[in-house]
Formats: structure tokens, sequence, C-alpha cells
């Protein structure tokens, strides 16, 4: 293998470069800038290449002959010797590379079932007996590179020392196109290499259809266009990156195509040209002439054909004459000078007796091989364009037909019973990226053509003439009769050189023929070995220089991704006291914001100013953090939220209006991040308290076409009463939960469950005593405020102070702020009533009570009637709670259920004593709220023999009536009045008191509602009212 490391001058390559966008920063960028390059990393580089192709036909013995003349190119006829030279001559010149070998039938495959064994279970041992065969003929240093076998076809090839190391992106495949449309008994074995990472090489032996007649024809036709339509290999990998899709036969820079085409002689008969030839090869064409004597025959030393080869006119007549049994030129002086020095003259050869070129020659082989080879149907159909017409090119052929011969003899055709006819069936086709490019071309070239003239057609012969730009007028129709028809006849005469020599001179830089030959002397199948060495020029990556390049690249993408990429820099804002930090997109590791505390309900908030600090418009948003469609907080829990505001607020005064999740800022323009923490869900608040979750987050601020900013976001959760179990807060001592967690959490390590072995400090959890007790007494204080004071007014809504809907506070927010303080009263173990600001009316105090009430029964995680102890009471089946709770009160054995309800929550005491404490104080509250006098329970017994029905119909409207109305109404109105209150209290608390299993249907539910609040109803009736 040659190498030049310098540059040639006028030095062309197989591909172009590209233009590269070198804004894009990702790898694939990278390396397309690099590969855009190529020119200044590659150099020209040159190896031999072998190519071998033989149908076997499953002949024994046919491997033994395999190195004979294959690699010592043995078989030969006499004028090609000295092409013959390999490697093992020891002449670095003629030293082949890369060997490539396509076998056909090397199995024996003779029913279809075979075919159908070889999908299911190929077997290798034909494959292995030829790799052995060729490794043993090859030297040493020769290295398997790639191999395919596909039924009775074998692809092999192997490179010399100094090549293996510089193959790549090898890949094999294979297409069948034989019986049925798939099986492997016809069809092509492929294998793609790379060499030096630039050139891509592909190599194809295929073995098409048999048999002369038309339809053969065209199915081997359709094999072809299937080889290419299927065939695929791995996509390609240079430098680390690969490519998208598959590559194909197209893609490559040099492509070669081999193996048993079964091209046949059209039109001929098969007896004329086995008599023809045989005359030839038995020397008795033109016995005249001593060249072509039998003893010169094929059968003797051999026949001159041509020598493909170009050499010195010199060597060409001295080769010719010592074939015609003459003496060179030189030779006759000499011996002339010796015999008569003296002599002023000697006689001249008579020019007669120099033989003509083979070429020239009428009675020549080469002139009958010429005059048969325009009926080979291959040459026809690449001319006519329907196979190998897209810049694939044959060498000429100077040899004889390669089928069919008797196994074992050397020049003797097919004498069998069916005779078949001599016939170049084995063949050699190549093609480079030029070639290829070059028909496209020239197609493009005539589609243009066609259209042109198909405009002047239609303009008429007169309108084309008035045109201008047209100098004559043409009609093709009529125009060129004078001409011969090519249509007279289907063959043109053969000229060895169309597409051989004019092309290699146009390419000879890149590939050259220097041979293309079949052995005749090889006779163990009835097939000739066909061999070819090409001398191929390509392009190879000097390593150093490719890293010089890349290296240049890499800055210049980084150098046009600062300068045109879009720069944010963020500020973050922090209120009070604590410290703002400042990043770019230099140094981003201080950007962090920390809300410190975060309490159940607060909601904590922050500001980052977000400023567009670069040359372009920059783009950015927050990557939103992934949800499931998980109902369980666990996989869903979030407490953080963003939104983007204008830094400036509108003349009149209203809030910053929100940009959406996405914002573009032009240069200079600045836009503010609101970020808000908030713990406002029971399950979050548990989750927290348990060391389930932490109030961490990493928020990415996304800039498209940027660099991605990372902001760390911290809070520390302030442990609460709120999503804690009665086991737990029993054993919670004084000082509050929040320092007796601190404790634990100091202990374990992080924030956790307080443990149920701990001891138990209280009957119940002190925070229900602290509510309850709180509830009771602003109740009584806001009656009395609405006594003395003319602006207060307690509402007279059943379901108040419990119900949110009668709330009187229109202020959400400053009742949510109440409400926070009342929670942290309880967490801190604080009065409850400390809790307000003196300005704080009886009636907001309330309200906020009752409101973090709701919040911490919902949040106790066994509830105060347990799921255990509900089961229970349902197993008991009283009759209260099968009745709404107007008739529950009043059901002869309500206080039977009460006792059986009593004695079941007993089982779990503390429970027990929550459940008493809480529908006693809620009864207390009912009744300050609603209240109902003696003298009202005197009347209402006094007229019990009144009408029921006509008492019931003293409803809500009746407390409109003037209380002049009578006694009677009076306190028909306020029992009315207590029980609607009673019933909006156990609706309220029925389901925050009971915990019941889960239920799917709706009506379950409900049925399950009814019955929970039925419950809360039986004890909040005095006993006597």
């Amino acid at each position: 293998m040659e190498s030049s490391d310098a540059e040639p001058a006028g030095r062309t390559h197989s591909t172009t470069s590209e233009p590269v966008d070198l804004t894009s920063t990702n790898p694939q960028s990278l390396s397309r800038a690099v590969y855009a390059r190529r020119s200044e990393y590659t150099r020209r580089r040159c190896i031999r290449i072998k190519i071998g192709t033989w149908n076997v036909a499953a002949c024994p013995g046919t491997d033994k002959d395999l190195a004979r003349w294959f690699v010592d190119g043995e078989g030969l006829d006499a004028t090609q010797t000295e092409t013959k030279k390999s490697s093992k001559n020891g002449n670095d010149q003629e030293k082949i590379d890369l060997y490539v070998l396509g076998l056909q039938e090397i199995n024996e495959l003779t029913a279809p079932s075979q075919y159908m064994t070889w999908i299911y279970a190929p077997d290798t041992t034909a494959t292995d007996k030829w790799k052995a065969a060729l490794k043993a003929g090859l030297p040493d240093e020769y290295q398997l590179i790639a191999t395919e076998q596909l039924a009775g076809m074998l692809l092999l090839v192997y490179a010399s020392s100094e090549v293996a190391p510089i193959v790549s992106n090898v890949s094999t495949t294979s297409v069948a196109t034989g019986a049925l449309g798939y099986l492997g008994n016809k069809g092509a074995v492929c294998a793609r290499i790379v060499l030096g990472e630039a050139t891509n090489l592909v190599f194809v032996n295929c073995h098409l259809a048999s048999g002369v007649e038309s339809s053969y024809v065209e199915r081997r036709i359709w094999q072809v266009q299937q080889v290419l339509q299927y065939a695929r290999f791995e996509p390609i990998t240079v430098g680390g990156v690969t490519e998208d899709e598959k590559g194909q036969i197209g893609d490559e820079d040099f492509a070669f195509w081999f193996g048993d085409l079964n091209s046949r002689l059209d039109r001929l008969p098969g007896d004329d040209i086995r008599r023809l030839l045989m005359l030839h090869t038995q020397g008795q064409y033109d016995l005249s002439k001593k060249s072509l004597r039998r003893e010169d025959s094929l059968e003797g030393e051999g026949v001159v054909v041509q020598r493909l080869s170009d050499s010195s006119d010199d060597a060409k007549d001295e080769d010719q004459a010592t074939a015609a049994g003459k003496k060179p030129l030189e030779q006759e002086s000499n011996k002339s000078a010796d015999n008569g020095a003296d002599d002023d003259s000697f006689d001249l050869p008579d020019p007669d007796e120099f033989p003509l070129d083979p070429s020239e020659d009428p009675a020549s082989l080469q002139t009958t091989l010429t005059s048969l080879l325009p009926h080979d149907q291959l040459r026809r159909l690449m001319k006519d364009r329907k196979v190998f017409h897209e810049g694939w090119r044959e060498g000429p052929i100077t040899f004889l037909p390669s089928y069919k011969y008797d196994v074992g003899t050397v020049a003797l055709f097919d004498s069998s019973e069916k005779q078949r006819p001599p016939s170049w069936c084995d063949r050699v086709l190549y093609r480079t990226r030029k070639d290829k490019e070059a028909f496209e071309k020239k197609i493009q070239e005539e589609e243009e053509s066609r259209k042109r003239d198909e405009e002047m057609k239609a303009q008429g012969m007169e309108n084309a003439g008035d045109d201008d730009q047209v100098l004559f007028s043409y009609d093709p129709d009529n125009d060129g009769d004078d001409h011969p028809s090519s249509s007279a006849s289907p063959y043109d005469a053969y000229d060895e050189n169309d597409d051989g020599e004019e092309q290699d001179e146009e390419l000879g830089e890149q590939l050259r023929l220097d041979l293309y030959t079949s052995h005749q002397r090889i006779t163990s199948s009835d097939h000739k070995p066909i061999s070819t060495i090409f001398t191929l020029d390509y392009d190879a990556i000097v390593p150093d220089l490719k890293a010089k390049v890349h290296a240049e690249v890499a800055r210049e993408l980084d150098r046009a991704e600062n300068e045109g990429r879009p720069v944010v820099t963020i500020v973050v804002d922090y209120q009070g006291s604590r410290p703002r930090s400042e990043s770019d997109v230099a140094d981003r590791s201080e950007l962090a914001i920390d809300f410190g505390r975060v309490r159940f309900l607060e909601k904590m908030t922050s500001s980052l100013t977000l400023a567009n600090t670069g040359s372009v418009p920059a783009t950015f948003a927050f990557v939103e953090r992934p949800t499931t469609e998980d109902p369980d907080m666990e996989s869903n829990f979030s407490w953080l939220t963003t939104s983007f505001v204008r830094p400036e607020e509108s003349d009149d005064g209203s809030e910053p209006v929100d940009l959406g999740k996405k914002v573009t800022l032009e240069p200079g323009e600045t836009v503010n991040a609101h970020l808000e923490a908030l713990i406002d869900d029971v399950r979050q608040a548990r989750m927290l308290n348990e060391g389930k979750a932490t109030l961490d987050e990493v928020l990415v601020l996304r800039v498209m076409d940027g660099r991605d900013h990372f902001i760390p976001v911290h809070g520390d959760w302030a442990p609460t009463c709120i999503g804690r179990s009665v086991e737990e807060l029993i054993r919670v001592r004084n000082g509050g939960i929040r320092e007796f967690c601190a404790t634990l959490a100091k202990k374990n390590g992080k924030l956790s469950t307080i443990p149920y072995d701990l001891p138990a400090h209280h009957a119940a959890p002190k925070e229900l005593f602290e509510l309850t007790e709180a509830t009771e007494t602003l109740a009584e204080r806001a009656l009395a405020d609405a006594q003395m004071l003319d602006d207060c007014e307690v509402p007279t809504a059943p379901g108040w102070p419990f119900e949110e809907a009668t709330w009187a506070a229109a202020d959400k927010n400053a009742r949510t702020t109440e409400v926070i303080n009342v929670i942290d009263a309880l967490d801190r173990d604080e009065r409850i009533l400390s809790a307000f600001a003196p300005e704080v009316s009886s009636i907001q105090r309330l309200e906020a009570v009752c409101e973090a009430f709701l919040l911490f029964l919902a949040g106790l995680i066994d509830g105060i009637i347990t799921t255990p102890l509900w089961n229970r009471i349902e197993q008991a089946a009283l009759p209260s709670l099968t009745q709404s709770v107007a008739t529950a009160v009043d059901s002869p054995t309500v206080e039977d259920d009460k006792t059986t309800i009593l004695d079941i929550l007993a089982a779990v005491p503390n429970h027990n004593i929550c459940f008493v404490f809480l529908t006693t104080t809620l009864a207390r509250i009912a009744a300050e709220l609603a209240p109902l006098t003696k003298a009202d329970l005197e009347a209402i017994k006094d007229s019990e023999g009144a009408s029921r029905p006509v008492l019931a119909a003293l409803g809500r409207k009746s407390l409109s009536f003037r209380r002049s109305t009578g006694p009677g109404i009076q306190a028909v109105v306020a029992l009315n009045r207590r029980r609607a209150k009673e019933k909006k209290f156990a609706e309220v608390f029925g389901g925050l008191v009971c915990r019941g299993p889960p239920l799917g249907k709706v009506k379950d539910r409900k049925s399950l509602e009814e019955k929970q609040t039925a419950l809360i109803g039986l004890f909040l009736r005095r006993r006597g009212e």
C-alpha cells in the first residue's frame, strides 16, 4: 500500500464539503463541521484490490484449486503471466492489499427443502472449508475482515497487515431472491467496509437466475432490483457520531458487483458458437498461421488473445514475435552483426512475417470474441438502461466465455446431452461515486432536452422560427431521416475500449482496472474462475491532522456559541434583611433561595429579577416538574409555584399581570419571577411531619438555545399538630409539638412520626382541649358582644360558626392569617386567645378558631372514631343510625343506642374521651347559640295535645312572625332553630369524627355519610329536650 502525507497539487476528493451551521452546539454539528473540512486531514493512499468470482458447482476438489488461481495467479494464458504476481513474489509494487472472493454453489442445493433448512438452521461447514483453503494460500499477515454466506453463496474479504488496522464499520448482509422470491438458492451476499474513516467500499457477490429465454432475463433484472432495494448496512460511526439511517448500495464511494450473473448470448445458435470457439482453442481456425496450430493451442502453451495492461511497442512486438516463433529484431540484428561485421547491409525481416495485433487480425480469437459480445445479454441490458445502467462499468472482455465446460478439461465446451452454448456468465462490474453522479447528470440533461423538444414541437415549426433565440428549426419526427436507423439491428458492434480505457483516463487518479481475465486451466468446475485487479487511490484520515482540525472547529463553535447565544442574568431579591445573591452564565453556584421556616397554610414568597444581558432575544421558562396520574400525594407532591410578571406596576396601582409560563426578552429588558411556597393540604402536612417529603427543590430555568440555570430552593418545615394521629398527640409533652418534634429530630437525624412506644402524657390530645375550650369561650363572648354592641350581630344561619358558607368575615386572607396564628399557638403550647390582635372581633376570632378546629379534626390520621370502631358500630345494627337526624333523636331506642356506642368506644379510652368531650362541647355551643328556655320547654309540653303536623308546619318562616303571636308559637320556633343547628353540626362533624371504609359507589358513600351524621346527632341532643 502506497501512501503520501504531502498534499498533492490540484487534488480532488470523492465527496464535497457542505456548509455547516456553526451556531449549533450539539455533537452532531461538531462532527459535521469537522467532516466538512476533511480535505485538510485526509491524504491520498494507494492500494491494490484483487476480486475473484467462481461458481464451483459444488464440485469436489475445487477448494484445492483456490489458492492456485486466486493467490498464485496460475491457470492464466501464457500472455498473462506478467500480471499474475502476488505478494509471495516479494514485489511490493504488485502486492495485493485486499483479497475479495465471491463463490457460488458451494453447497449441494437441489431441493426446496434444502433451501428451507438453510433459513432455519444455517450450516457453516462449507464456509469453514473455504476459509481454511484461502487462509492456507495467503501469507500469514492477511486477516479475515468480512464474511457472509447465504446458502450456496459465500463472500470472503481478507486484508493485509498494513490495511487491516484502517478498516472500520464492517457490515455484511444478504438478500435472498430464489424460489418463491425469498429462498437463498439465488440472491446476493454483500459487505461494506470503510477505509481510513473516509472511503466507503461495497462488495456484492450474486448468483442470478439461469436460463436463456426472455422470462429468465426479466427474472434476473428483478433479482438485481431486489438486491438494490433491500440490501442494508449498519449506520456508519465516525468520531463517536453515528449516522441516522442505515446504508444502502449507492451510498458508497466505490462499488464492485461480481458473481454468476448468468448472462447468455442472444440469437446465436449454440452449436455455431461452440464450433467456432473450438476451432480457435484447438488451433485449427487458420492453419496458415503457425501461432495458431494445434500444438500452440490452449491444450498446449496457450494462444495469444490480448494483453490488458499497456506496454511499449517494442515489448509488444517482442512478445508477439516470441509467441509467433520469431526471434526479436534485436536478436536478429545482433546475430547478423556477429556473422558479418564487415557487411555494409543486412537482410530486414519481411513485414508480412510480423503477426498482426489480435484486435486487427480478422482470423484472431479476439476478433471472434468481439463479434460475439454484441449478443451478450448483460451488455445489451446495460445499454438499454434496464439493469446496471446507473454508472456501472465493466472492463474489456478479452477471454473465452467462462461457461460451460466439461469438468476436468481445458477448452472443451459442454459435450453433454444439453450442449449448453458458451456464455460469459461470470462477470465483474464496478462503479465509482463519480460514475453514478455523471449518469444522474446525464439523465437530468436528457430530461431537460426532451422537455425543450416537446415545447418546440407544441409551438409549431413556424412559431419556433420566430423566436430570436432559435437559430434553426428542428422537427424531431422528420429531421435526421438520412441517417441510418439504429433500430435496423438490435446489436451494435462491440468496442473493447468502450466504457474501459476512456473512463480509466478520466478517473485514473482514483480507480484503475489492471487485470480482467479468466483462468482457463482451472478445470475442477464447469465454470472458469474470473479475477480482476484494481488499483485504488483513496482518501485516508491522518489522525494528527484530524485532531488539529477538530480542535480548531471546537474553538470556532465555542466562539460562535458565545457570540450568538442568549445570555440571562439572575438576581435573587430577598425580603427584609435576608441576603441577596447574583448569578450570570459563568457562575451559578451561589444562586439559591431559602424560604426559612414554612408553616402550614402560610404563603411564603420570593422574587427573582431576570435580565437579558446578551445581544440576541432570550426566551426562557421554568421546567415544570413531571406529574403522574397517581392520586397518591407522594407521587405528586407540589409545594412551589412560579410566575413571571413585569417589574413595573401599572399607573392605577393594580397588581402586576401574569405573563404566562414562557417569556421572551429583548436585549436589555428585565422581568420578575415570583416564587410561592405553600403547604395547604392536610396530606402534604402529614408527609412532611412523617419525613416522607422535604421542602427542597431545584428550579430549572431553561433558556432556549442558551444555558440552563439551576436554582436551589429550600424551606424548613415547622412541625404541626395537623396531620397527626390521636396516638401521637397524647404522647406530646407540655411545651408543644414543635419543640417535642425538634427534640426527636435532633436525636434521630430527621423528622418522623412520634413513636407509639413513648409514654402517653394526656388522656386526649391537648390541642383538642384547647380548641373546644376556645370555641366555647368565644361563642359566649360573641353573644355577649352582640347584646352590648350595636355593630355586632351574631349570624343566625344553622351551620354557623362551623360551616364555611356562613362565616361573616369577608377578607379570606385575613382569616387565613388568624388560622395560621391559632395553629401556631397550638403547636407551641400557647393559649389560643393570646394569638389574636386586640382589634380582631370576637366573631372573627370564633370563625378562625372553628376553621382551625375543622382542619385539626380532618388531619387526624385515625380519626376520633377509627375505622375498626366504626365497623363494630355498624355491626351493632342500631335503629337510630338508619333514620334521619330529626327522627333518630326521637326514636324510643335512642338512649339504648347511645349506650351501645359508648360501650364500643370504651374499648379505646383515648378515643372515647375525645368523642365525649367533643360532642359535649358541640351540644353546649348549639344550646348557647340556639337557646331553649324553661318557658319554651313548658309551652311545648302544654301544646302536646295540638296536632303535630301543625307544629311541624311552623318552620323557618315562623321566625319572621311577631313575638306577640303567642308563647306556644315562639317555643316551636326556638325548638326548630335548635334542631336545625344540631342537624347542621352533625352534618359538618359526621365525616370529620368518623373514619369509615373506602367505598366506590356514590350510593354507598351517601348512606355512610347519613349514618355518621345520625350518630353525631344522637349526642348533640340534651337529655330532657
